[in-house]
């Protein structure tokens, strides 16, 4: 089946709530897409706007805290936050460098095929280092598999064509630094139904040929269903026509390096640069793209970390 490829109707007009638009840029590099990766030579760019307010119920950094402590899922999939020891004025993430925000807060994650282990160093002012070791639990995984069927080839050479151009413009709103606060808020679901495919799921067919693990979660909802915000963001990709693979595609930036995108949708309400906040209407569910059914693939990620967006929310209630 051709993806459908019909361009997202805006309205944006009836939102109730339509922040400035932002613009101008700094620095980086590395890209990955959606459906793939690759590399482009482009700079990252910065969103500088009026700041998003931080959630009131941040409290101030505890003065003299001497070690680390964690709030999340310490698990493949996984995201938490933590605060650094006081007077801490640089943390490494195993080798990456982290953000620390002034309340001494800071969001870390952990990929799909995280390693057991991951090391965190915080550099305090007097020079001392506190070192702590993360023990990640690994996860079982739903492997279906099918050993009569071949792996279905991706359509070629009209994907081949186009694929490129939308990985680049994917990388590229990845780059995008933005002022939001979401990471501190607790997610909710951008819509609730039944679960049709789980994060992490993949596929083995025959010879043993394996396909993509599932990088997101789905949602079954019939075309033109709300979407909301799960948190508040600034929008950093909002497709005006439908991707090969990802139909019409809309991006969120939380802030620290989080980051929403939500595939399939019939209709995005919002714009690059708009600020949105948690629970606001921003699209209408659909079956563009690659896509055999009206659905939500919603998908969560921390700079390359792909993560459970189940284990961010946690389970849906008062689903029939």
């Amino acid at each position: 089946m051709p993806p459908r490829r019909s361009r997202p109707r805006r309205w944006a007009a009836k939102l109730p709530h339509r922040p400035a638009r932002v613009g101008h840029v700094l620095a980086g590099l590395v890209v990955i897409g959606l459906g793939g990766c690759a590399t482009v030579p482009a700079t990252p760019q910065r969103l500088n706007a009026a700041p998003i307010s931080a959630p009131s119920e941040a409290p101030p950094r505890p003065a003299g805290r001497t070690q680390f402590s964690y709030s999340g899922s310490m698990t493949q999939g996984g995201l938490v936050i933590g605060i650094a020891p006081a007077h801490t004025r640089g943390l490494l993430f195993d080798t990456a460098i982290v953000p620390v925000a002034a309340d001494g807060r800071f969001l870390i994650a952990f990929d799909r095929d995280a390693p057991p282990v991951a090391i965190l160093a915080a550099t305090l002012d007097d020079g001392r280092v506190i070192r702590d070791t993360l023990t990640v639990s690994p996860r079982a995984w739903d492997i279906s598999r099918l050993t009569t069927l071949p792996k279905i080839p991706l359509p070629q050479p009209e994907f081949d064509r186009l694929r490129p151009a939308e990985l680049a413009q994917i990388a590229a709103a990845r780059r995008i630094v933005t002022d939001a606060q979401g990471w501190r808020q607790a997610f909710v679901w951008p819509t609730t139904g039944r679960i049709s495919t789980l994060f992490g799921s993949q596929r083995i067919y025959r010879n043993g040929e394996a396909g993509s693990y599932h990088s997101g979660l789905d949602v079954a909802k019939p075309t033109g269903s709300e979407i909301v915000a799960p948190a508040d963001g600034v929008v950093i990709l909002a497709a005006d026509h439908p991707f090969t693979l990802e139909g019409n595609l809309l991006m969120i930036d939380h802030g620290n390096g989080l980051n929403s995108a939500f595939l399939h949708l019939s209709e995005i309400g919002v714009r690059v640069g708009d600020h949105v906040r948690r629970g606001q209407r921003v699209a209408l569910s659909g079956a563009t793209g690659r896509a055999t059914g009206p659905h939500l693939h919603w998908s969560l990620r921390w700079r390359e970390a792909k993560i459970d967006p189940l284990l961010v929310t946690g389970p849906m209630r008062n689903v029939m």
